[in-house]
This record gives C-alpha cells, structure tokens and sequence, in this order.
C-alpha cells in the first residue's frame, strides 16, 4: 500500500479535502491510517484505489467527447495569453494546476478564435513522457 495523506490525495485528484473525507465516509475510497513514520496514525488512502478512481474520473470526462481519436491526454481550461507572429502562434491554457502551452499556425489559432478567457482543451499525445518521483528521505548512517 503507498498510503497518501488526505490533503495531497485532495490536490492530485483537483478537489477539497472535504470532497475526499466525503468519498471516504461513503466507501467510495476507502480510508487507511499510516502506521509508522512521524505520522503515525494519521488517516490516509491507499494510492492504487485513489489512481483507479482518478482514472474514473478522468474516463468520465473524456467519454463525452464526440470525436474518436487515438490520443488519451485531454487538458480543458482556459486560454490565458495568445502571442502571434507573421506565421506562428503561442497559446497558453491553464487547465486546474496545469499550464499548457501549445505552438500552432497563427492561421489556426485566428480559426479558433483563441483569446484569453476562451474555454479549450489540449489533447496531446506525446512520444516521449519522463516520469520522476521524489526522492526518498535519505538518513545518515550512524557510526558503529
């Protein structure tokens, strides 16, 4: 189990921390506690149910869109700054915590109608996703 605490299951998943106390006292995401550590006894959820809900959610969204295509990352929020040149455009979309920033033809963006404060959504599909985690808190080994 890669036990999570409530407050950082709230930010991965884009809700409060109420929403996730909530699920918790419906069985929608069950509760556990951690049990060794400095925080010993404080409630938390297992990470593998909190990424197959995430992956509900997600799918829930996702499934409304009328196009089929082979891409599986969709960002939607909101356009926040369009730069363009003669030829190219640079559009910026906020999309929760994520910044997106997409390079098109100034022609296609003009086409959108992309302006600060549209709704959009990014679909990427990427041939390369690095992957990190945080390093694990490294002690000092003591002398004997």
């Amino acid at each position: 189990m890669a036990p999570i605490r409530i407050r950082d299951a709230a930010l991965l998943l884009g809700v409060s921390d109420d929403t996730i106390r909530r699920w918790m006292a419906a069985g929608t995401l069950p509760a556990g506690s951690d049990t060794a550590g400095p925080d010993k006894g404080v409630t938390t959820v297992d990470g593998a149910h909190l990424a197959q809900l995430a992956v509900a959610r997600a799918r829930a969204v996702t499934d409304s869109s009328p196009a089929l295509t082979s891409a599986r990352n969709r960002f939607t929020g909101l356009v926040t700054d369009v730069e363009m040149d003669g030829v190219m455009a640079k559009v910026g979309l906020q999309c929760g915590p994520f910044a997106v920033t997409s390079l098109m033809s100034a022609e296609a963006a003009r086409e959108l109608g992309l302006e600060p404060g549209v709704v959009a959504t990014a679909v990427v599909k990427a041939t390369t996703v690095i992957v990190e985690r945080p390093a694990p808190q490294h002690r000092p080994q003591e002398n004997r």
